[in-house]
């Protein structure tokens, strides 16, 4: 019992060293040195900049309004800048959509200097739902605070500074895209630095890089001194149908940094992202980050910035070990080598177990019972709760349940493991990550060539210690990234927890083997009944609170003569919403394609508003042009294409976008109540649909809104009215509206 007893110990004690000792800057206050960085002095801007904190989102009065106090501060800082303004659109093949909107980027020209500029970027507008402090009115203030403290450095780089405030990044990258559609602008720069948030609190990662990133990774570990990165994040990034202004600077080929504050998702997106709720120690290291390295860029060459990839990981912030990504396979190939002559050196009286069959099968038995255990114990906990993510407002009881779920199978597995077998398995995985994911491969390389000597030292002796500070380099790394995901992802998608916790105890397996008799028993046990216990408590307590309130949002539509509410949310709308809506939601969340969204629908009578129009301009051999006719009310337009029209390709006032097949159009800002659309294709007998959005409800859905539960907030594009129309089928010479 003694020997599990401190196994717990020891595993407890380095995953709440990952939580709580990870190195984060102070917060400096308005009084540090006009040459430094302030997070004070940067939440100051940020406080003017945003005003009454209300939502900015593109097009909209207030967003000109943030605009405006931006062009203010610049101006107080001696910054000269000016607007960019246009019809933007964007599209990733991964998107459901093509997004488009007017959009107003300002630049402004920070530190003069020769040759190509390094851009420091952030986006001044918000989604409608919140106010944005976080995301991204964070990024812009840092921006600010780090022009004033170039400018007080009187730096005088190889390269100038640029400083980019971007519209319509939450619409699709826009903004980002009209500064790059500008060819002059394109070439003029060399590299840049995107300032994100995913939250408002946690430390700033470096979560994407371009490519050949090997200079920019020790550029980084050298002008920063707090680190928060690893090369997985990017090999993941680039799977997720996230994006940020980054994104179309790296298509075009350009040098760049990623970061964002990533902590408390609870706010990201909703009424939530206040500035009061800025965690200003990340806000610190995020600025930081900005102003050393738009320095260090702008003292380098160019051509340095770009060679070979690199993997990596931070340890507690204090440490960035590193490798050229070329020597993942030849090193893990290396520890497969030694390993083997490990096995090969150990005396004939050494368990035979060590290097059976069943010993081999327990690390990806750990891995795969994990994972099912998850799945139970997530699973009763939804099942108790009635939501589908019950640990959403309090993660500790499912954490503790999952830990403790985890730590029984490690125990019923370790029963047949060995050292040979479960250090194989690590250094055998780091062979195939090189392979096929190498920004994966340091947190198995990496444990692998601190535990392959050790146990080639010890094969004939002394393997106990050797496998304990084995087991120590592999639980530091694999529990910080066990800690670092659940903020990013949640509790919801437990699979990550389990895993990675897993890998941790692969290499404390051969120390629980030991393990036997009532000792075992009563801790597999002891640990099995806990984690069934408290997967209970996470079922018994909120879902969502204040803190960490559930998303809902409203959408009242209209549609062929009919109305309809639309609740997004994870469960059907309570008793109170369903009496305000005066009618039956349904059981299961219903998709709504002429709107492009879902979730559950209740009947709202007849159509009351007036439905939006669109004019057949002209017909040019089978391809269309249309202009629409949105009322005054209009933020935005929907215009869906079906795939029999063969779409080939499209533009919106003037502005040509690749197309092809079904396709949705999705222009967010007021004047494309207006946009002029030109399609190219076979549209002979096709009936084009599209729908006005207004942000916002009509003056009956007060009703709904107010019931809804106190511990519900609205996210993302927040609510809003959708009113459909269609025009065709059309035909030669016309196009009869409906």
């Amino acid at each position: 019992m003694g020997r599990i007893i401190s196994l717990v110990v020891l595993v407890a004690g380095i995953w709440l060293l990952s939580v709580f000792a990870p190195w984060r800057p102070e917060a400096s206050g308005p009084e540090a040195p006009s040459t430094q960085f302030s997070a004070a002095r940067a939440d100051a801007v940020l406080g003017r900049i945003l005003g009454e904190q209300r939502p900015h989102p593109a097009g909209s009065l207030e967003a000109e309004a943030v605009r405006g106090r931006i062009l203010q501060e610049l101006s107080a800082l001696g910054v000269t800048a000016h607007t960019q303004s246009g019809m933007s659109c964007y599209g990733e093949r991964r998107w459901d959509n093509i997004p488009c909107a007017t959009v107003t980027n300002i630049i402004a020209e920070a530190v003069p200097g020769a040759g190509k500029a390094v851009v420091l970027m952030a986006h001044s507008d918000s989604v409608a739902a919140g106010p944005g402090a976080g995301d991204d009115g964070s990024g812009v203030a840092i921006l600010l605070e780090t022009i004033r403290a170039l400018k007080a450095r009187h730096l005088a780089g190889t390269h100038p500074i640029t400083a980019i405030f971007t519209d319509g990044e939450e619409n699709g990258l826009l903004g980002a895209n009209l500064f790059l559609r500008d060819p002059v602008r394109r070439a003029g720069v060399g590299a840049v630095i995107n300032v994100e948030a995913r939250g408002n609190q946690g430390p700033s990662y470096l979560f994407q890089t371009s490519k050949g990133n090997r200079p920019l990774i020790d550029l980084y570990a050298r002008g920063v001194e707090r680190y928060a990165t690893s090369s997985l994040y990017g090999e993941i990034y680039k799977y997720l149908p996230n994006d940020t202004d980054l994104t179309p600077f790296l298509k075009a080929g350009i040098t760049g940094y990623n970061f964002a504050l990533i902590g408390n998702i609870a706010a990201y997106h909703t009424p939530l992202d206040t500035r009061g709720s800025i965690d200003l120690s990340g806000l610190q290291q995020h600025g930081e980050a900005a102003l050393n390295l738009s320095k260090a860029l702008a003292n380098s060459d160019a051509a340095s910035l770009s060679g070979g990839k690199a993997i990596y990981l931070d340890l507690l912030g204090r440490w960035l070990p590193r490798l050229p990504a070329g020597w993942a396979l030849p090193l893990s190939i290396l520890a497969v080598f030694v390993i083997v002559l490990a096995a090969m050196a150990q005396r004939r009286n050494v368990r035979g177990m060590e290097l059976s069959l069943p010993a081999f099968a327990m690390p990806p038995l750990l891995v795969a019972g994990s994972v099912a255990m998850g799945f139970v114990l997530h699973g009763l906990a939804a099942w108790i709760s009635g939501n589908g993510d019950p640990s959403f407002a309090h993660p500790v009881w499912l954490r503790l349940s999952l830990a403790f779920g985890v730590w029984a199978v490690a125990l019923l597995t370790a029963r047949g493991a060995g050292a040979i077998a479960a250090w194989g398995w690590m250094s055998a995985i780091a062979v195939a990550c090189a392979l096929v994911a190498p920004g994966l491969s340091p947190y198995f390389l990496f444990p692998a060539l601190v535990g392959a000597p050790l146990l080639l030292i010890s094969a004939r002796g002394g393997r106990g210690p050797a496998l304990v500070i084995a087991a120590i380099a592999a639980l530091a790394i694999w529990l910080q990234l066990n800690a670092g995901t659940e903020p990013l992802m949640g509790l919801k998608v437990h699979p990550i927890f389990t895993v990675t916790a897993a890998f941790a105890l692969v290499p404390v397996l051969p120390l629980l083997a030991a393990a036997r008799g009532p000792a075992w028993t009563a801790s597999f046990a002891i640990s099995l009944v806990l984690a069934l216990c408290l997967a209970g408590v996470a079922g018994l307590a909120p879902s969502h609170d204040s803190a960490a309130p559930q998303r809902m949002n409203i959408t009242y539509m209209e549609n062929r003569g009919k109305a309809a509410w639309l609740v997004s949310a994870e469960a059907p709308p309570g008793g109170a919403m369903r009496a305000a809506a005066a009618g039956e939601f349904s059981a299961a969340p219903v998709r709504m394609p002429s709107f492009g969204l879902s979730g559950f629908l209740a009947p709202a009578g007849r159509s009351e508003l007036p439905v939006p129009g669109a004019r057949l301009e002209s017909q040019n051999g089978d391809g269309v042009t249309l202009v629409m006719q949105g009322s005054s009310q209009a933020d935005g337009m929907i215009l869906d294409v079906p795939a029999k029209a063969d779409l080939t390709s499209l533009s919106v006032d003037g502005v040509r976008v690749p197309a092809s097949g079904a396709m949705r159009l999705v222009c967010h800002t007021p004047s494309c109540a207006r946009a002029r659309i030109t399609l190219d294709g076979n549209f002979r007998g096709v009936e084009l649909r599209f729908a006005e959005i207004r942000h916002g409800l009509p003056p009956k859905g007060t009703l709904l809104r107010n019931a809804m539960p106190p511990e519900a907030v609205s996210s993302g594009g927040g609510d809003t009215t959708m009113l459909g129309g269609a025009i065709g089928p059309i035909a030669a010479g016309r196009a009869p509206p409906r």
